[in-house]
């Protein structure tokens, strides 16, 4: 199979903005026959119309739409690729941070506190899961990955975790939900909001078989701003680390038992070898 002509790209994704042939033919110095046949060939090797004539408007087909989001990715990564090797102090590009959805928000704020307001970086944050997050970092869509855990063999060698810091977990509740005189009386008498497939969610499990007991779980949640939140309207104990809650802790609307639960939370920022890091990612990792 041949390979696709980017200049047949190009100039489809000039002619999809304009909707005119003729008017994009003057914009990029061929003659209109010349365009239109440079259109025919890109349809040709993908087999499929990417437009329909309407009066003498052109309208992209539904493969036409499609080809035009690829065309404005790989176009956009191009003029990405420029901006990076030749960019200057005055035009940095932005910090591309994913973090898992599970991690706490606090934790991305405070890893993020150097840079933010700084003029000249914009961070862009994205969340998602462990696996389409090490496939943007694989990528270079992302400069770094917020984790709760290090590669895994599997994963691939290519990257690096930075431990960045530990975090206890406890038990986390409104003051009356807190008073009982044990840790297995708390935990077989109040309601439980627990995280999902995470180390805190392995280490909850391995405490409750150590214990052999069998609590009472409300809400399973794969989101720590979502086990904020529900321990914020009193819906059960949150187990979290502290980081999570600390804001409501401060403020004494929490309150966290004095059970140690012998769990501890890590937090990385995982990199993958690149020639062109981003100039402020190691700030944030060594800070």
């Amino acid at each position: 199979m041949d390979a696709l002509n980017y200049h047949h790209l190009r100039y489809f994704r000039e002619v999809a903005r304009e909707g005119n042939l003729t008017r994009t033919a003057e914009q990029v110095n061929l003659s209109q026959s010349a365009l239109s046949s440079q259109i025919r060939t890109l349809e040709d090797r993908l087999g499929h119309a990417l437009f329909d004539r309407v009066g003498r408007r052109l309208v992209l087909t539904e493969v036409g739409r499609i080809t035009l989001d690829y065309a404005d990715r790989i176009f956009s990564t191009g003029e990405e690729l420029v901006a990076t090797l030749e960019r200057s102090h005055a035009d940095t590009p932005p910090l591309r941070v994913g973090a898992l959805s599970t991690l706490s928000r606090n934790f991305q704020i405070r890893f993020l506190e150097p840079v933010l307001g700084t003029p000249d970086v914009d961070v862009v944050l994205r969340s998602g899961s462990e696996e389409v997050l090490y496939d943007g970092l694989r990528s270079l869509s992302l400069d770094v990955l917020l984790t709760t855990e290090p590669p895994r063999a599997e994963t691939g060698r290519e990257f690096t975790a930075h431990r960045l810091a530990e975090q206890t977990v406890g038990l986390h509740g409104v003051p009356e939900r807190m008073r009982y005189d044990t840790l297995k009386e708390l935990l077989t008498s109040e309601p439980l909001i627990v995280p999902t497939e995470s180390s805190v969610r392995r280490g909850f499990d391995s405490l409750i078989a150590r214990l052999n007991i069998q609590p009472r779980i409300v809400a399973d949640v794969d989101d720590m701003a979502m086990v904020r939140l529900l321990a914020r309207v009193n819906a059960g104990v949150a187990i979290a680390p502290d980081v999570v809650l600390a804001d409501e802790i401060a403020s004494g609307r929490l309150v966290t038992a004095p059970f140690d639960l012998s769990i501890v939370e890590s937090f990385f920022a995982v990199t993958t070898r690149r020639s062109f890091p981003h100039p402020f990612l190691e700030r944030l990792i060594n800070a």
